[in-house]
């Protein structure tokens, strides 16, 4: 298998993470220069005709897109140690969180780069920067429920970590040079970023 990657992007980040979560060997990474243009190439647009990234191209020459589906694949090929939920309950009940932090925080923290920060334009042709602003605000106001909820448990789904953590962590480890942090007052919140940060896998 290949997993073609950037180190400029968080979704492909999200993979690798999940990948060194579970230790799987034999993938090789296909790191691929965003600024130079190589997602648009015609070499890559044939395996990936929206030259999005990342990418996991199978053996048999199947490609699979979306970051969160080619970590469902994984665990169904390594269903060890278990990211996703052991049974449909728990399933369901990560499966929430990992939306929740997908949604109400690393898309708003993505959307606000692409439309009010000078780089975004790499990204997006026509940025609205009202528009993005207004995902700020979505987004920190994310971090502040965030904190509140991690009062009473070690991990974002509950005791054990998570693809949900990684959902998370990735928004806030990427996006900090579009200018969020966590407050002082997030006692919560840092605690469990540096719990996470500290893992092996936050340097994939």
């Amino acid at each position: 298998m290949k997993l073609y990657t950037s180190k400029l992007a968080p979704n492909p980040k999200r993979v690798r993470m999940f990948i060194a979560e579970k230790g799987i060997a034999g993938i090789e990474f296909v790191e691929l220069d965003m600024m130079k243009g190589e997602t648009r190439s015609p070499e890559y647009r044939r395996i990936a005709p929206n030259g999005l990234m990342p990418t996991l191209l199978l053996d048999d020459g199947l490609a699979i897109q979306e970051s969160a589906v080619i970590c469902r694949y994984l665990e169904r090929i390594h269903p060890e140690p278990n990211l996703l939920g052991r049974d449909p309950t728990e399933e369901a009940q990560i499966g929430m969180w990992d939306r929740k932090m997908e949604f109400e925080l690393l898309i708003p923290m993505a959307q606000t780069f692409r439309h009010a920060h000078p780089n975004g334009k790499l990204v997006e042709r026509r940025p609205v920067p009202e528009f993005g602003e207004g995902q700020r605000g979505i987004a920190e106001r994310r971090m502040g429920i965030l904190d509140q909820e991690l009062a009473g448990r070690e991990f974002i789904s509950g005791d054990r970590f998570t693809i949900a953590d990684i959902t998370a962590y990735i928004g806030l480890e990427f996006f900090r040079f579009v200018g969020f942090a966590i407050t002082p007052e997030q006692e919560n919140l840092a605690r469990w970023f540096q719990t996470v940060k500290e893992r092996p896998s936050s340097k994939a």
